[in-house]
């Protein structure tokens, strides 16, 4: 049978209120609060806890703190990523952002769902769909990427922006939903 921690990952519904995923979060927690701790200035320091932090982390890629996220092991960034001040990533299924990105600050990465139902959903049964942003994209000010979107590569997605639906790559999307405005201009 399948832990919690495995079907939240697939996709699958699984129990929020699992006692053995509840302290893996909270050991997960303690250790990005330790992170978000450390002083800019000591760089290694820093770099070595996003090492054990997150699945993934790309050389010359750099994170200001403070950042949020739910378990860290879920994030891969690739190379030359630039992800600005009080990020949120919940990674409850799997993050992968690309190369070469740009993630301003206030960005939220969000997999976390709930069934519509409200019987499951009172029932603390949760949902997590993968969010992948490609590589060579810039991700605007408070920017909201919701449960289950891809971005393509180099597109733009302006500041405040609420991301619905899959964005293709190479253009300029904003709103609330965000739509297409024009392509990127090359």
């Amino acid at each position: 049978m399948a832990t919690a921690k495995e079907l939240m990952r697939a996709g699958e519904l699984y129990p929020g209120d699992d006692p053995e995923l509840n302290r893996e979060l909270d050991r997960r927690q303690a250790m990005l609060a330790a992170l978000n701790a450390i002083p800019p200035e000591r760089a290694e320091e820093r770099a070595a806890a996003f090492a054990d932090l997150l699945a993934a982390n790309g050389e010359d890629t750099f994170i200001r703190t403070p950042f949020y996220c739910d378990y860290g092991d879920g994030i891969t960034i690739g190379s030359r990523t630039f992800v600005n001040f009080n990020c949120t990533m919940l990674d409850a299924a799997p993050i992968t952002v690309g190369d070469e990105c740009l993630l301003a600050s206030g960005v939220q990465l969000i997999t976390a769902t709930h069934p519509i139902d409200s019987v499951p959903r009172r029932k603390a049964i949760e949902q997590a769909l993968p969010v992948t942003v490609a590589d060579g994209v810039w991700l605007g000010a408070g920017a909201i990427v919701c449960p289950g979107v891809s971005i393509g590569e180099n597109t733009v997605v302006g500041a405040g922006s609420v991301v619905t639906r899959d964005l293709p790559a190479g253009v300029v999307a904003y709103g609330n939903p965000a739509r297409v405005a024009r392509e990127v201009d090359r």
